[in-house]
């Protein structure tokens, strides 16, 4: 229930403030006085587009708060999960909007987006305008109020029904497009089991281009190799494995330093213990040199071998990778995406057998669906119908008719919904026969039987009473309080028959300085009822037989309060 809006800057509104309650409250004013403004910011609250052309002329922005009593833990726990807090108990919901088209929401205190704002409004206020009677003439709204009417008998159905149809669906949408893509995984397969038998036949070791590069070079430079060891080795040794050379001149002067008659001092023992390593290492050294040597004659044709093996190699970099390492993780890679689609039709009997088995049950599924709403039926167009004979319809003529469809999300049923006014006349689809007054009265009949079982929330109608008059609006009026025992309801009406039911009566004024028109919305006191009603049924000029007439529509709704 909203127990509190205020707008600001809003159409022609420049400021008004509207305490609401339980019960039924009617808001009235003159043409163009803006009251249609109330039901444009309750829209806001609602996550509705935000136009910025609704903000006032000559204002900056355009504000719309609404108070909630909040007494639904899971729409409080969606407050808190977006950032938003209750204050004592009740949810402030705000929308500014700005001249130059931004908007913002805000819920609980916290800054959203309105689309998160609508997931918690939506659940507490709906709102039946002009555009309710065209979506009354849909057969998926005729299908939705059914069910709302059958509740339990088909919602819990329904809701396990739409989980295996979701279930169907993205196992269908798989199956399908694995067999469309057969052809594909086949080509893929052939491709991939080509390489991998390419790469398995030349058998390529990690990094074995590059060592294979490195061994080339070497060996196609041996020559110079050859004489750069040589000429080293013998810098060391001496030519011809004559004496000389670095180690015969190390051991030399180790000699020397070691053969003194005298007793050698510890500079000079330690210069012969340093070139006794050095002698060592140059020993070493020459040793390697040597090996190294007999290694540039040791394999007469490996560079041949190298050279063919090099282009084995480059066979596979042209086609799976620029080095040896790529291709090896190019077959790698394709060993696994092997694997997979070598699953495929595995996966395909799997799905197959799944979407059989979910077929079967969601057509059992459907046809209780079926049968519970065909007796949902009967019960709600007969309630209807009782209302509307109230609502001055004596003999009109109400009915859902069910058709078999395709499934879909909803089950298997096409819902029409066949109206006549008049005996003798066939029923046929609402949307076709149904005058404007006639679709307000079947729209309203529809809510007051719903909300007679499942009332709750917030109910807002505007121009619920258009294309009618006289005593139908009477009986429009009687069945909109009749409806406010159940639900929190607002009426935008133009009536004094409609409006002379309400618990609490707001006109918008409209005030005009000869440069800018404003508006603000004032309560009508008790003992002003009649007085406004005979305004709004005689205009401006309230005549003795107009007060005498509102005097009696406030005492027959006040009877009528007062009645169980």
């Amino acid at each position: 229930m909203i127990e509190e809006l205020r707008i600001t800057d809003l159409g022609v509104i420049s400021e008004a403030t509207i305490a609401l309650d339980r019960g039924l409250t009617v808001v009235t004013g003159e043409t163009g006085a803006g009251k249609t403004m109330i039901v444009t910011g309750i829209g806001l609250l609602l996550g509705g587009r935000a136009d910025p052309r609704a903000v006032r002329n000559g204002a900056e922005r355009a504000r719309v708060e609404g108070r909630f009593v909040l007494d639904r833990a899971d729409l409080a726990e969606r407050v808190a999960d977006a950032g938003g807090e209750l204050d004592e108990g009740d949810l402030i919901v705000a929308r500014h909007l700005t001249s130059g088209g931004r908007s913002r929401a805000y819920l609980g205190g916290a800054q959203v987006p309105a689309s998160v704002c609508a997931e918690v409004t939506t659940a507490l206020i709906a709102i039946h305008g002009q555009s309710e009677q065209i979506r009354l003439q849909a057969s998926d709204r005729q299908r939705d109020l059914l069910d709302r009417f059958a509740g339990d008998d088909v919602l819990p159905a329904l809701t396990d029904y739409q989980t295996r149809y979701a279930e169907r669906r993205v196992a269908a949408a798989e199956l399908d497009r694995l067999r469309s893509e057969a052809r594909t995984r086949a080509q893929e397969i052939d491709l991939l089991t080509f390489g991998l038998t390419e790469i398995e036949r030349v058998a390529p070791e990690a990094a074995e281009d590059v060592a294979l590069a490195a061994e080339a070079t070497r060996l196609q430079s041996a020559d110079d190799l050859r004489a750069m060891a040589q000429d080293a080795l013998a810098a060391l040794a001496g030519a011809d494995d004559e004496a000389g050379g670095a180690l015969s001149a190390v051991g030399v002067a180790r000699k020397s330093l070691e053969s003194g008659s005298v007793e050698t001092p510890a500079e000079l023992t330690e210069a012969a213990a340093r070139l006794a390593e050095a002698g060592f290492l140059l020993s070493d050294v020459s040793s390697d040199l040597a090996r190294y040597l007999d290694t540039l004659d040791a394999e007469p044709g490996r560079l041949e071998w190298i050279a063919g093996r090099r282009s084995q190699l480059a066979g596979l970099t042209r086609k799976y990778g620029t080095t040896v390492d790529e291709v090896l993780a190019w077959s790698a890679q394709a060993s696994r995406r092997l694997l997979d689609l070598g699953s495929s039709d595995d996966r395909i009997e799997l799905l197959a057998d799944r979407v059989t088995q979910l077929d079967v049950q969601l057509g059992e599924q459907s046809a209780a669906i079926t049968r519970a709403r065909t007796a949902a039926a009967a019960a709600f167009a007969g309630a209807v119908m009782g209302e509307l004979a109230a609502l001055a319809m004596p003999h009109a003529r109400l009915l859902f008719e069910l058709s078999p469809t395709e499934p879909g999300p909803y089950g298997a049923d096409h819902v029409d919904l066949l109206f006549s006014a008049n005996p003798g006349s066939e029923p046929r689809s609402l949307g076709k026969v149904a005058s404007g007054g006639e679709l307000s009265r079947v729209r309203l009949a529809l809510e007051v039987v719903l909300a007679a079982d499942h009332g709750s929330g917030t109910l807002v109608f505007d121009e619920v009473d258009a294309g009618v008059g006289g005593k139908v609006a009477v009986e429009i009026g009687r069945r909109l309080a009749a409806l406010a025992r159940h639900s929190q309801v607002i009426v935008v009406t133009h009536l004094a028959q409609v409006a002379a039911f309400a618990d609490r009566h707001f006109v918008v004024v409209k005030a005009d300085d000869g440069q800018v028109t404003t508006s603000g919305v004032v309560q009508v006191a008790e003992d002003q009822r009649a007085a406004e009603l005979a305004r709004m049924m005689a205009g401006l000029d309230t005549t003795d037989s107009a007060l005498a007439h509102a005097g009696e529509l406030v005492d027959l709704a006040a009877s009528h309060r007062g009645s169980p």
